[in-house]
């Protein structure tokens, strides 16, 4: 019923990387609050706070493929200090841009797109790194984990957020991201070495191409990423935050509503043991879009902050939902030598639908208003999910492996 801790206990290299990140991630969420609130605090505009979502989506759409073939091309724990070291640099961009008397907006969006770029190689390879580093018959409880280090980071990140922008202004913020990226570097210079792929005389692109080739073959993977893109361009509120959270008390309240949806999340996380004894993953990961639709819903009617957070806990344990069994499915259905692959594949997924939905939710709300963007994407969001699991049969009747 509960969380299988297992492979934390079982595997060294597992356990360092895990904690390395967790706690990397945990600044990352704490960005993830300041970007958009010093954009929206910059311009007191929704549709440029959207655009964010704009600016990363081309960088995820390339450096998802490329990134993931690379994951599979070189060394994966290699790779990742590379990154880590990157993204640090990035992040001291955007502290210094903080500090400075007028931060400036277009160097912003540079660096956000930069390091959206970095992320493309980053994902892939730790995804594709965690799998090898446990037996096969942990993939169920590695995916537990890693959802629970999501939730715990998103829950704690953003609301840390909103108290360090309320107290020392985004820079503070920015700050605390760019120290905890040290955390995870020295957890993967303790890691073990990791040995070198087999080298391939085959370019990039051919061996990209060769994932995506696979990923077109199962109508079972199709069907977790259609069914996520769908579900967050039409439904994802994440961009209107800054701008609800002033009816509400400002930076503290949009660190409360930044981290609700992870409430929810961390929840369906620990209470994930079910999950083991339900066959029918498709069917679940299409219930599971269809409620966060619904709960969606809630949120673009609530006029007290309480209520909003109430829709968007539950919103956020029907995401997680959907997430465990979509990452059930990949895990039974991608070989570790194409995981890295697959992995940028799954990454574009998942990132291009919230990104796409954050525009979609800024045009809406600057054209109508923040309630109509937030509900009236909900709606549109239920029809969507059910229309595309009608299109996709075999997805909703994929049928995976039970644990007994």
């Amino acid at each position: 019923m509960f969380l299988n801790l297992a492979p934390l206990k079982e595997y060294r290299d597992y356990r360092l990387l895990y904690f390395g990140q967790m706690i990397s991630f945990l600044g990352s969420m704490v960005s993830y609050v300041a970007i958009p609130y010093q954009v929206y605090e910059l311009t007191k505009d929704n549709w440029l706070v959207g655009m964010l979502g704009l600016v990363q989506l081309l960088p995820v759409l390339i450096f998802g493929i490329l990134g993931g073939t690379y994951a599979d091309r070189l060394n994966r724990r290699r790779l990742l200090l590379v990154s880590e070291f990157l993204m640090s640099l990035l992040i001291l961009g955007l502290t210094l841009n903080a500090w400075s008397s007028k931060p400036s907006l277009p160097l912003i969006f540079v660096l956000v797109a930069l390091f959206q770029s970095v992320v493309g190689f980053h994902r892939p390879a730790m995804d594709a790194l965690t799998q090898k580093l446990v037996d096969k018959k942990h993939y169920a409880a590695i995916g537990a984990l890693g959802s629970f280090r999501y939730a715990a980071g998103a829950i704690v990140g953003p609301a840390l957020g909103g108290v360090l922008i309320a107290s020392f202004g985004v820079k503070g913020a920015f700050l605390f991201d760019l120290i905890t990226f040290i955390a995870a570097y020295v957890a993967l210079s303790m890691m073990s070495s990791m040995p070198d792929p087999e080298k391939s005389v085959r370019s990039a692109w051919v061996e990209a191409r060769e994932g995506l080739n696979y990923a077109l073959s199962k109508p079972e993977l199709i069907g977790t990423y259609v069914i996520d893109i769908v579900a967050m361009v039409f439904a994802f509120p994440v961009a209107l935050f800054p701008s609800m959270s002033e009816q509400w008390g400002g930076a503290s309240a949009a660190g409360f509503l930044f981290s609700a949806m992870a409430v929810g999340s961390l929840v369906m996380t620990v209470l994930s043991g079910w999950t083991n004894k339900v066959a029918h993953h498709g069917r679940a990961v299409v219930i599971a879009a269809a409620l966060w639709a619904v709960f969606i819903i809630g949120v673009g009617f609530s006029e007290k902050l309480w209520l909003a957070l109430l829709f968007l806990g539950l919103a956020g344990a029907a995401d997680m939902m959907s997430g465990l069994f979509r990452g059930i499915i990949w895990n039974e259905t991608v070989p570790n030598e194409l995981r890295g692959r697959l992995s940028g594949i799954e990454m574009i997924s998942y990132m291009s639908g919230p990104l796409l939905g954050n525009a979609r939710a800024g045009w809406m709300a600057a054209k109508y208003s923040v309630p109509v963007s937030i509900s009236g994407g909900g709606i549109i969001c239920a029809f969507a999910v059910i229309a595309t699991a009608l299109c996709l049969p075999k997805f909703w009747s994929y049928y995976g492996h039970r644990s007994k």
